[in-house]
């Protein structure tokens, strides 16, 4: 195995993580986009408004994504722990 190898891994888990960090970042940006839109409309200045809805809608999404983001990583684990042998020889 060449160093093309190391390099499909490593795209790889890049891929994993960008996958996972969206899966959780992204509902907190919309959730922060719609209370700054109501903040806008409303006069509302207040920054702390937007702090509580943004942990609620990241910890939900961590609640309903956490099973679907353990599979994925312990899948790559796996296929990495699988491909050991073949990228020693």
């Amino acid at each position: 195995m060449g160093p093309e190898a190391f390099v499909e891994l490593f795209q790889d888990a890049l891929y994993l993580i960008l996958v996972m960090v969206c899966a959780i970042i992204i509902p907190g940006l919309i959730v922060g986009l719609l209370v700054a839109i109501f903040q806008a409309a409303t006069s509302i200045n207040e920054q702390t408004l937007s702090f509580l809805p943004r942990l609620i809608a990241t910890l939900v999404a961590l609640m309903f994504f956490g099973h679907w983001m353990t599979r994925m990583l312990m899948e790559y684990f796996f296929r990495l722990i699988e491909e050991i042998p073949q990228l020693l020889y």
